[in-house]
């Protein structure tokens, strides 16, 4: 990699801006509004997030997840309650999701705190996937080392012999987080990185929105 290459790297932003005045005054209804014109859009795998945690310990760790429910109680993924982003949540329920949608210019990064969803919530949602999927979900020792691809696939044919569908329980060690925000950044690119920022926080039992310098 040529080092000069790397930091020549840039796009100029232009196609949009976020002004204060046509901000919606509700984070929630803000967000719908740019996930609907992110849908309109057709850009792959909109729902796409990172969502970042940390150990007790602070050790950070992050990866990508699918937003899979969103309303004013919070935002929703499902996971392998083993896995290490649900062992950090357990620990330290303090995250943050974070959505870049780069053909629109587009940022969105959510502080909050992630809790369990009901059993009923995880029931749902398992039910709904595809059998693979649902299969998938027993066989991944999610996070732990294993010896080789062919031991994963051999858990995923025992499963399959065991549960041969269409029924397939939800295991107990998976299930649904819901992140409750306290924080929202939406950030939308404007040339000569003099970029948009507009922070709401949650002081009082209101929104508070702020302009962030970019």
């Amino acid at each position: 990699m040529d080092p000069k290459k790397l930091a020549a790297m840039r796009l100029e932003y232009s196609s949009r801006k976020l002004s204060r005045s046509a901000a919606s005054a509700d984070p929630f209804e803000q967000f719908s509004r740019w996930f609907d014109e992110v849908l309109e859009a057709e850009i792959v795998e909109p729902n796409a997030m990172l969502l970042g945690t940390a150990s007790a310990a602070g050790n950070p760790s992050g990866r990508i997840v699918l937003l899979k429910g969103v309303d004013k109680s919070g935002f929703v993924f499902f996971t392998n309650y083993e896995s290490r982003k649900a062992r950090d949540l357990a620990e330290n329920p303090q995250c943050f999701l974070h959505f870049f949608w780069r053909e629109l210019e587009r940022q969105v990064a959510i502080y909050g705190l992630a809790d369990r969803v009901s059993d009923l919530e995880s029931d749902e949602y398992f039910a709904s996937r595809p059998y693979e999927s649902r299969i998938g979900a027993w066989a991944s020792q999610q996070s732990r080392r294993i010896a080789s691809r062919r031991e994963l696939e051999a858990r995923f044919e025992e499963f399959k012999r065991r549960y041969p569908g269409p029924d397939v329980p939800r295991p107990p060690f998976w299930g649904g987080f819901r992140v409750k925000p306290e924080r929202f950044e939406f950030w939308q690119g404007r040339p000569g990185r003099l970029h948009d920022r507009l922070e709401y926080t949650f002081v009082e039992g209101k929104w508070r929105i702020e302009r962030l310098s970019p």
